[in-house]
């Protein structure tokens, strides 16, 4: 019974196969491929596809309310231009932008260039950066454009980003694109609710759990007895009841709640971007979403990734990834067949999926895939020290599960020796990582030995080294924290509000070292500055805007603080965001 009602609202919140912003007019709009226009002009719906694009280099972005209708019943959403997703904004590397942005909101709001190297009284974070955009009024953010490749924007005002307020963005390289392509379209990813964000968050303080409709039953633990041991099982389960947590909790909201879009379309909507046989696409993914990690793969073709985070890497072909909220990902695919081929997002905890389809023509669909089963974290996950915690056979159960498709396992780096001594954070803090694992190669929980090639940041190799050559000269150690049954959220056991701001100083080259004591995954997100991401002995690897770090997982990367001012540093999973996993950064000149 618990099965089909579950089933049941999985099935629902696909959405209704029209399922779209809804303006004045009563027309239904999707968003989709990219289209060229005029220069900071509406493009209107193109053929087959709908989608706003802005480009030039002046541009006026009008934040407002619209109702939406995604589910069969009509919310509210925040919108720019009156679009959901916002129109896609298209750059050119070596201009100079201005963009106007003007609220028709009754609150306050702000937009934020996500990944974009800036002035800091540009980059749009309320109580930080600027005052933000009180109601009627107008700010003018103005900057060049260093950079180049794929980004977003959105808003950076309490839960806006959650109702709707994000949009894509495409720089196009001034020497033109290192990898070809013969066609382009922009997915963007997100978790649309239609129960009002303040409320989840009062629910998520009240119970952490509250959305998990997964939690362990008698079933599963006959089943994991049966495979594992009574004794292991029995053990596994006091430990995790002893930390009064759950195995199965891998998401704060799951897809019982949210409904997963695809450029603003819904599951059942099937969004769709063409292709002829024998080009090759590139798809520019974007992770717009509030709470929710995804799994992609398109059945039936590889995917070669070519950028991560705007930034051009070594190209990597693979059958799947996990892309975390705020990242970034740009891969190319070459369809031989005149078919029509799945894109599939599946959530980190398999409770519901985005979808669309490429095809040589609009109406075309293929198979949809089923969810992959559900999976749960270990002792391993956790960071624990399993000999010590005398586990039996499930330690060595645990680490199996470590084995992928396609990875040399001779350089996997496992848990490092307990140092003895871990630090305590107080009331606020209700675990510590004992033996935090420092591998790169582990794709996460639900991707380990699924028989795809699955990406690893040990796989991501940015082209042309990193941006300084200079060794470190400080490191800033901070442990990611929280305590699941208050939902509070932290670093080094601080909420924000507690917090004094961590100092820069202007011009050195630092290692920021993050340990994950927490079961949570938290993409970790620095203003203004790129996070160069190193393996454990210290070689660069990839430079990113934002930088997953899993339960139980130690990950550094190398900062040069070359923008003075102040800048957000947070986990851009927006309501530990607001629960207090969010600090200041003050670059000073001396």
């Amino acid at each position: 019974m618990f099965r089909s009602r579950f089933e049941s609202r999985r099935r629902f919140v696909q959405g209704l196969a029209g399922g779209a912003l809804v303006l004045a007019s009563g027309r239904h709009l999707a968003w989709g491929t990219t289209t060229s226009t005029g220069t900071g002009s509406n493009a209107g719906p193109g053929a087959g596809s709908g989608e706003p694009e802005l480009s030039g280099t002046d541009f006026h972005l009008e934040v407002g309310a619209t109702e939406v209708n995604f589910t069969g019943a009509s919310r509210r959403a925040t919108v720019v231009n009156g679009r959901l997703p916002a129109p896609l904004l298209r750059w050119r590397q070596g201009d100079t932008v201005t963009i106007r942005v003007t609220n028709r909101l009754p609150a306050p709001t702000s937009i934020h260039w996500h990944g974009m190297i800036l002035p800091a009284d540009m980059d749009g974070v309320p109580g930080i950066s600027f005052p933000g955009i009180h109601p009627g009024g107008t700010y003018e953010y103005r900057f060049p454009v260093t950079q180049a490749g794929t980004y977003w924007y959105h808003s950076h005002s309490r839960f806006q980003e959650q109702i709707g307020l994000y949009g894509p963005i495409v720089i196009e390289p001034r020497a033109g694109e290192r990898h070809h392509a013969d066609r382009d379209h922009v997915l963007l990813l997100s978790d649309w609710t239609d129960i009002d964000p303040e409320r989840i968050y009062r629910l998520l303080k009240v119970q952490s759990d509250y959305f998990n409709y997964r939690r362990r039953t008698v079933g599963d633990f006959i089943e994991d007895a049966r495979k594992n041991g009574l004794s292991a099982t029995v053990s596994d389960r006091r430990m995790w009841g002893q930390m009064r947590m759950n195995a199965s909790d891998l998401l704060d909201v799951s897809g019982n709640t949210y409904t997963y879009l695809m450029n603003g379309v819904t599951p059942a909507g099937n969004w769709t971007g063409l292709f002829r046989r024998g080009e090759k696409v590139r798809l520019r993914i974007i992770n717009g979403s509030s709470m929710t990690f995804f799994d992609i793969r398109i059945p039936g073709l590889s995917m070669t990734v070519v950028a991560a985070d705007g930034q051009d890497v070594e190209p990597m072909t693979v059958d799947e990834f996990r892309i975390g909220a705020a990242e970034v990902y740009d891969v190319i695919v070459e369809p031989k067949d005149d078919r029509a081929y799945t894109i599939f997002a599946q959530s980190m905890d398999r409770t519901g999926y985005a979808r669309g389809t490429l095809a040589p023509a609009a109406g075309m669909e293929a198979e949809v895939p089923p969810l992959d089963p559900p999976d749960v974290l270990s002792m391993s996950d956790m960071g624990m020290n399993m000999e010590s915690m005398h586990h039996g056979g499930s330690a060595d159960h645990d680490m199996s599960q470590m084995d992928m498709a396609g990875h040399d396992m001779s350089q996997m780096n496992m848990p490092m020796p307990s140092s003895g001594r871990s630090p305590t954070f107080g009331p606020n803090v209700d675990m510590v990582a004992d033996q935090p694992r420092t591998s790169l190669y582990d794709p996460g929980v639900g991707l380990r030995g699924n028989g795809r090639r699955v990406l690893t940041y040990a796989d991501l190799h940015t082209i042309d080294g990193p941006i300084d050559s200079r060794e470190p000269s400080r490191e800033i150690r901070l442990h990611l924290t929280g305590h699941m049954q208050r939902y509070i959220w932290s670093f080094d056991g601080q909420k924000f509000s507690e917090a004094q701001p961590l100092r820069f100083n202007y011009g050195e080259r630092l290692r920021v070292v993050l340990i994950n004591d927490s079961m949570m995954n938290h993409p970790i997100h620095l203003h203004g500055m790129w996070s160069e991401v190193e393996s454990p002995d210290g070689k660069f690897l990839v430079r990113k805007h934002t930088v997953v770090v899993q339960p139980g997982q130690q990950l550094s990367y190398r900062v040069t603080a070359n923008a003075p001012g102040r800048w957000a540093f947070h986990c851009h999973l927006l309501y530990h965001m607001e629960a207090g996993m969010f600090r200041e950064v003050a670059v000073v000149q001396e």
